[in-house]
């Protein structure tokens, strides 16, 4: 499973080795070597995950958390320091994260803990889950019609995967709105598979193909760079 981790880190021996170990792992890591550079990296593509040092120059950990929190309420986030106080953990989680690893660490226990926020941060979600219907309907000029996994545009038909009737659905319940990949994921994915970023991309690429008039310009699903997607319902 891949997500894209964001390490904030002002010691380079550290960052680098916890970037090593987490790219061995298969994950997409950026690295910002204080708090300023990691809400620049942040703004330029939000993270899945973020993993910040307390004590670094210019912003500390718990500055980048607070705001982290106030632009994703729901992105796991990771302390880690070489402090190892108690009143340094509870100020780290009451700020909004969601763990709090103490240096020096295992890598084993890292990505034990990364994958464990990871499994949370997507599990299931009642304000944001869209349970599976069988009631069609319209998006754009593209009739739906998910007990019969098949869409329709005038008399072409196309089949869809009951994942690709879930992503449809859960933007059509949003009109207008800005849908994350975290709302796709918890509404889509309904097994214990945890998908990443490149998997829900390259899953619309392919739905893209099938329902949009021109692939290369879609009007139905739009991308939100940096976020997630958006069916925009005065199109068609």
């Amino acid at each position: 499973m891949t997500h894209h981790i964001l390490i904030a880190e002002d010691d380079a021996n550290t960052r680098a080795a916890l970037a090593e170990v987490l790219r061995n792992e298969g994950y997409h890591v950026t690295e910002a070597a204080d708090g300023r550079h990691a809400k620049d990296l942040f703004d330029a593509s939000p993270p899945d995950i973020a993993c910040l040092d307390v004590m670094m120059p210019g912003l500390s950990g718990f500055d980048v958390c607070k705001y982290f929190r106030q632009q994703s309420p729901t992105m796991p986030i990771l302390f880690i320091t070489a402090k190892a106080e108690e009143i340094d953990k509870v100020i780290g989680l009451e700020l909004g994260g969601d763990d709090y690893i103490v240096k020096p660490f295992g890598t084993k226990e890292v990505i034990a803990r990364i994958r464990a926020v990871a499994r949370r941060s997507l599990s299931e979600s009642p304000e944001t889950r869209v349970t599976f219907s069988d009631e069609p309907f319209s998006m754009g000029g593209l009739e739906v019609f998910p007990k019969e996994l098949r869409a329709r545009r005038g008399d072409d038909a196309v089949s869809l995967t009951r994942r690709e009737v879930l992503i449809l659905q859960t933007l059509a319940a949003r009109p207008g709105e800005v849908v994350k990949r975290a709302d796709l994921f918890r509404s889509a994915w309904e097994d214990d598979h945890v998908p990443n970023s490149r998997t829900i991309d390259q899953t619309i690429s392919q739905l893209r193909k099938r329902i949009e008039i021109d692939p290369k310009h879609p009007e139905i699903v739009q991308t939100v760079y940096g976020v997630g997607y958006r069916y925009e319902c005065t199109v068609g």
